[in-house]
C-alpha cells in the first residue's frame, strides 16, 4: 500500500477508522471522508502521519460527492484505489420499519457508493489504473430475516460490482467486492448485540476485518466472503437456498423477539 493515493467512505466507523490508521502505518496517502465529522476528526487524532486530508461530507449530495473527489485529486494528485466503507444497519420486523429508514438505507448503502465510483471512474480510466473496492457483507449473498433493507442493498451492491467488473474487464481497473460477516461495531444497535447473543451469532473486531480486507486489496481477489463457516453458508444458500430456509427457522423465531423490540 505504499505510495497508494486512497480514497476511504465510510471512515469515521468502526471498520473504517481501522481501515485509515492501517493504511496510513503501511504508507499510504488518505482522502477520508465521513457524514460525521466528529467522527472524522477522531480518526484523525489516531493517525500519526500528515500525509491525509480529510472532507466531511454526504456522498448522497451531487454537490458533496463532487467536492470529495475534487479534493483528492487537488491532495492527492491522484485515485488509486476508492474503498466504499460507509453504510447503516437497521434492525427490525420490515413491515413496521419507518419508510424513510429503509430509503435511507439504501440510499447510503447502494446509490451512493455507486453514483461516487460513476465520479471516481474518469479518473482511473484516464490513468487506465485503479482498484474499486465495494465493502458489502455475509448479508449480501444471504437474506437475514429482520434485516431486510440492509440485505437487499448489499445484495445490490454485490450485484453491481459483478457487473462492472466485467464492463471493465478490458480496463487496467480492478473491481473488488469484500464481504464481512457480522463485526462489532457501533453500527449495530443494542438489539443486534443482543439478538447475536440469543442465537450465538459470530462476530469480528474491526481492526481484525480491517486486516483481512487490507490483505484482500493487496492479492486483488474479485470476491471475498471473511469468516468461516459463514463463508461456506454463501456457497449453500447459492446452489441450495431451500436448505438454509429450514436451517435458520428456529434461528428467525429467536431473532424475532428481537426485532419486535426495535420498533
Amino acid at each position: 500500500m505504499h505510495g497508494k493515493r486512497i480514497l476511504l467512505t465510510g471512515a469515521g466507523g468502526g471498520i473504517g477508522s481501522q481501515l485509515a490508521s492501517m493504511l496510513s502505518d503501511r504508507g499510504a496517502a488518505l482522502c477520508l471522508t465521513d457524514i460525521n465529522e466528529q467522527a472524522l476528526q477522531r480518526c484523525r487524532e489516531s493517525i500519526t502521519t500528515d500525509d491525509i486530508h480529510m472532507v466531511a461530507a454526504d456522498i448522497f449530495n451531487t454537490a458533496d460527492r463532487q467536492r470529495i473527489v475534487d479534493e483528492t485529486l487537488q491532495h492527492l494528485g491522484g485515485i488509486d484505489i476508492l474503498i466504499n466503507a460507509a453504510g447503516i444497519n437497521p434492525f427490525g420486523v420490515y413491515a413496521e420499519q419507518d419508510a424513510a429508514l429503509i430509503q435511507r438505507t439504501i440510499e447510503i448503502n447502494t446509490i451512493s457508493p455507486m453514483l461516487l465510483v460513476r465520479a471516481v471512474l474518469p479518473v482511473m480510466l484516464e490513468q487506465n489504473s485503479g482498484q474499486i473496492v465495494n465493502i458489502g457483507s455475509t448479508f449480501g449473498s444471504i437474506g437475514f430475516a429482520w434485516f431486510s433493507a440492509y440485505s437487499a442493498s448489499k445484495f445490490a451492491m454485490r450485484g453491481f460490482s459483478q457487473a462492472l467488473r466485467r464492463e471493465l474487464a478490458e480496463t487496467g481497473i480492478d473491481v473488488q467486492y469484500i464481504a464481512p460477516r457480522a463485526v462489532k461495531t457501533a453500527i449495530n444497535s443494542q438489539a443486534v448485540y443482543d439478538m447475536a447473543a440469543a442465537v450465538k451469532m459470530n462476530m469480528d473486531e474491526p481492526d481484525e476485518v480491517a486486516r483481512m480486507i487490507i490483505s484482500k486489496i493487496h492479492k486483488r481477489e474479485k470476491e471475498s466472503h471473511l469468516g468461516f463457516p459463514e463463508s461456506l453458508f454463501v456457497r449453500i444458500n447459492a446452489i441450495f437456498p431451500g436448505l438454509v430456509d429450514r436451517a435458520v427457522r428456529s434461528q428467525n423465531r429467536v431473532a424475532h423477539e428481537h426485532a419486535k423490540k426495535t420498533g
